[in-house]
């Protein structure tokens, strides 16, 4: 079988594109890449890149300098999860409460992980987690 080697993007589905792009912005630190009406393709460190597009704004294909993108589209609450290191999760929790952003829910995995659970201005499931959540993310 062909080898994969990692996620390369992970989309969200939004309703306000500057909305979303300052949360991320200014949250996360995330980068903007590629805007246009549609979506905001974001830096998220480790080569992996966060699109954010507007609800129903490529629903139909897309045409590219590389060619068309096919037509994608989500609805309701979805879910990230963000790597962070074992010795940040304190400091991510002060910087949640200190950006006003609640904390939904904190958790011990089995494995050692701990995870930090909040919404972001659409009301999607975002998580930071330490390593130790599953089994091929080590301790």
């Amino acid at each position: 079988m062909p080898e994969i080697t990692h996620t390369l993007e992970t989309s969200l589905y939004v309703a306000d594109l500057d909305r979303s792009e300052a949360f991320y912005r200014r949250f996360c630190g995330f980068t903007t890449m590629l805007r246009d009406g549609r979506m905001c393709a974001m830096a998220v460190p480790g080569r992996h890149v966060l699109l954010l597009f507007r609800r129903g704004g490529s629903a139909q294909a897309s045409p590219s300098p590389a060619g068309d993108i096919p037509g994608h589209d989500a609805q309701g609450i979805q879910h990230l999860c963000f790597g962070i290191p074992a010795d940040s999760f304190d400091e991510w929790a002060a910087h949640l409460a200190a950006e006003g952003v609640a904390i939904e829910s904190r958790l011990v995995w089995p494995k050692g992980g701990r995870s930090l659970y909040f919404r972001d201005p659409d009301g999607h499931s975002l998580e930071v987690a330490t390593p130790g959540l599953w089994m091929n993310d080590p301790l």
